[in-house]
Order: structure tokens, then C-alpha cells, then sequence
């Protein structure tokens, strides 16, 4: 999760993905983002369109999904050794 948009947040979360890649963590490159929030939400906070953060939220879900499910399956096989 970042805060900042184009020029901050998702540029700082990027660059942490090499971090955590050193770390031996999977990283998943799919993500919710709301551009220009202050044209995306209503007054009470509601969205205006869900159906953009929907679909990628959904995108990125089943990644996540398909990560946990094939490293559940990887681990069953063979016990993982960083060294």
C-alpha cells in the first residue's frame, strides 16, 4: 500500500520490490490504484465508477490466488533453502 500517486507512492513501491526480490518474497506487479482520487470518490466517500478498482482489484486477487496456490504446491513438493 502507497500514498502519493504516479510520482511518489507507486514509484517508491517498485523500487521495493527489488528489495523484497533480495529477500526471497514474491512480489506481485498487478495493483489498485486511484488516480486523481479527488475525481473518483463522492462526497460521502463513495466511488463514482467501481467498476475500474473492481477489475483490477479481481486482477490482482487472482494473482494472488495463483501465487499462493502454486507456492502452497512447490512447498508440498520440496522444502525451499535460501542460501
Amino acid at each position: 500500500m502507497s500514498y502519493g500517486g504516479l510520482a511518489g507512492g507507486l514509484r517508491a513501491v517498485e523500487h521495493l520490490r527489488l528489495v523484497f526480490a533480495e529477500l526471497h518474497s514474491v512480489t506481485m506487479r498487478d495493483t489498485v490504484s486511484f488516480h486523481n482520487a479527488w475525481e473518483n470518490f463522492a462526497e460521502d466517500g463513495s466511488l463514482l465508477r467501481p467498476e475500474i478498482p473492481e477489475g483490477a482489484g479481481k486482477a490482482m486477487l487472482d494473482q494472488l490466488t495463483w501465487w499462493g496456490r502454486t507456492l502452497r504446491a512447490g512447498r508440498a513438493h520440496a522444502a525451499y533453502g535460501a542460501r
